[in-house]
């Protein structure tokens, strides 16, 4: 039994230009679509497991008045047929039966524990559902699809049924946070967007009267071609007016900008009453725009605008603080309107590091007997040669870490980091160093600033911590540390992060191997499904493959750097505390064991950095590394 969670969605900006970019491919003139979407904290709650045949099911008391249990044999006809009927399993329906067609899957059984997503209220309800029965397809099939590979199932199998569907509603996949979402032609574009700052949404059910089929119907009549100026005006509200309000508005969040923000949405909405609304009788919202222009309302918000298709079917604004969010969700509800909460958090940046440096370096022995393996010199291909944890430290300072973390294994240990970056040269050593190794010198003892020396865990603080490996390097290949690559990537996605790197096949079995599916068209992000440690190479090839462009299979390793997350180090406390109540003192607490028991809860996103790995942990490996690093 699986548990899955699917949200609603609400576009932020750029409604409508998911099918109006799909006319490119009629007209070149059309410019791509473009469009702000986030999940949002309500949607659907579900357990599904392999059945024999397709059913629904729900114990959720939401549904309790429009709910009927439904079953169907996995037959392809039978399905379409319920697709096309419009009754209230036509969407699942249209998704399995697609499934079906293209994958020759058996059934799944759903049942729906939970629905806090209101229906019919602009938010896709029907996009979520459409989403949760193809991931329930995807993960109990192992199909190996990617989110956007969900995603665009969803929206195929919804238009097997009477539902005309945007591309934009099934951005539901992406889950609870803001994507920038281009529609060129056919094809589809994600991006995850940055927050800077915490912002306070609140949207509401109207309850009045919406025709979303009149109104996509009256805005399609100007496409491919405008033909009038009123329709010209039309695929310029949609194309490059549009543009420049989403570019805008990442601008806004990535920089915090709550108020400049708000007021876009009030400019936005003024353009689309003004060149939008027009098209279509149907786009009179009377109710809408009497919420939108409510005196008791403006005090609480920085701007407001309609959602989705427009009407009178839901509002949405930005609230000046919580306090005012709250104060507007308790409004709109008095008010009669059915009222919801988005917050949207900034992702944490990356302020802290920890190195583990605690290893006696048995395998370099008896070099490590005098001198621990991190402070082996390594000759730079500036001519200095450092240390290899001095090598490190500068990745990390570059990258924008403020502080550093290093695991020791005892007090004696400490004694050679503050004698090296904390005590200053005597005036004689330093007198005979050149200007350039004097203000060095000063960069050393900066470092030395950052430091923090620990035997045990008690550094994190509930934020994202970047982990290096001590017996390893890294050279970047761009304008950017690898570790500066990692941080924005999180930045991005703000889930638990694996730098990853390929091997060759004949190698795997020296290495934890990772597997999943590409989230982008680089083939940079990958959605981790599967680690695997050390297994033969038969078994690689055969399980363990990631396609690349050619649709040639390669093979990923851990590259040595991580991003854990606070779930990360809940789950090793987790680990040790068991181990303490079972008394079992010889028992390893192992950080992959924790880092796969967190990607089987909220996902882990391996990314291929520009750059190489130089481990230095057994003599082969230094000596490639002092013959490569310095060139």
């Amino acid at each position: 039994m699986q548990k899955l969670f699917v949200p609603g969605r609400l576009c932020l900006f750029g409604e409508h230009t998911d099918w109006a970019g799909h006319y490119r491919t009629m007209n070149a003139d059309i410019l791509p679509g473009a469009s702000i979407v986030t999940g949002i904290e309500q949607g659907i709650y579900a357990e599904v497991e392999k059945s024999t045949i397709f059913e629904m099911h729900s114990d959720a008391p939401e549904l309790s008045d429009v709910w009927r249990d439904f079953s169907c044999r996995m037959s392809e006809q039978e399905l379409k047929r319920v697709a096309k009927s419009g009754s209230f399993f036509s969407y699942c329906a249209g998704v399995a039966s697609y499934m079906l067609e293209w994958y020759k899957v058996g059934g799944v059984r759903i049942r729906i524990t939970e629905m806090t997503l209101p229906m019919k209220s602009g938010l896709s309800s029907s996009a979520a559902i459409c989403v949760l029965v193809a991931r329930a397809f995807n993960l109990l099939y192992n199909l190996n699809l990617n989110t956007l590979g969900e995603m665009n199932i969803a929206y195929l199998g919804e238009l097997r049924t009477s539902s005309r569907c945007g591309r934009l509603d099934q951005a539901c996949a992406f889950g609870v946070k803001p994507n920038l979402m281009t529609f060129d032609g056919d094809e589809i574009e994600v991006k995850p967007l940055n927050v800077k700052k915490t912002l306070y949404w609140v949207f509401a059910d109207l309850c009045a009267e919406k025709d979303t089929i009149r109104i996509l119907s009256d805005l399609n009549k100007a496409y491919p071609f405008a033909s009038t100026e009123a329709e010209q005006n039309l695929h310029k509200a949609l194309g490059e007016w549009n543009h420049d309000i989403v570019n805008k508005a990442i601008k806004y969040m990535a920089s915090g900008d709550a108020e400049a923000l708000g007021q876009l949405m009030t400019h936005a909405e003024e353009m689309f009453d003004q060149h939008i609304a027009p098209m279509s009788p149907a786009l009179w919202a009377p109710k809408l725009h009497e919420v939108l222009h409510d005196p008791q309302i403006q005090p609480m918000v920085w701007g407001g605008k309609g959602v989705g298709s427009h009407g009178d079917g839901s509002v949405q604004f930005l609230a000046r603080s919580e306090e005012d969010q709250q104060r507007l969700q308790d409004y709109l509800n008095a008010q009669g309107m059915k009222a919801y909460t988005l917050t949207l958090h900034p992702v944490h940046t990356v302020r802290k590091a920890i190195i583990p440096v605690a290893g006696f370096g048995t395998r370099l022995y008896p070099a490590t007997r005098s001198l621990k393996k991190d402070f082996f010199p390594i000759p730079c291909s500036d001519g200095m040669v450092r240390p290899v944890i001095l090598i490190l430290l500068e990745e990390l300072v570059k990258s924008g870490v403020e502080e550093i973390c290093l695991v020791l294994g005892s007090e004696e240990e400490r004694i050679q980091y503050t004698e090296f970056f904390e005590r200053p040269l005597s005036d004689e050593h330093l007198s005979k160093l050149n200007k350039e190794a004097q203000e060095y010198e000063n960069r050393i003892l900066d470092i030395g600033k950052r430091l923090h020396y620990v035997y045990q865990r008690e550094f994190a603080n509930n934020e994202p911590v970047l982990l290096l490996l001590g017996d390893t390097l890294y050279r970047s290949q761009s304008n950017k540390p690898c570790a500066l690559q990692l941080i924005e990537q999180y930045e991005r996605y703000n889930r638990l992060m694996v730098s990853i790197h390929p091997i060759p096949l004949a190698e795997v079995s020296h290495y934890g191997i990772l597997s999943g599916v590409w989230e982008d068209k680089d083939n940079t992000i990958l959605s981790v499904s599967v680690m695997h440690e050390k297994p033969k190479a038969s078994y690689a090839e055969e399980f363990l493959g990631v396609r690349n462009k050619e649709g040639e299979k390669e093979y990923y390793s851990v590259f040595g750097q991580y991003i854990l997350t606070p779930e990360v180090f809940a789950q090793l406390d987790a680990d040790i505390q068991k181990a303490d109540a079972e008394s079992d003192m010889t028992r390893e607490i192992e950080l992959t064991a924790a880092l796969e028991a967190v990607r089987q809860k909220s996902g882990m996103m391996g990314i291929r950095l520009k750059g190489a790995m130089y481990d230095m942990g057994n003599p082969t490996a230094l000596r490639n590394c002092v013959r490569y690093f310095s060139k």
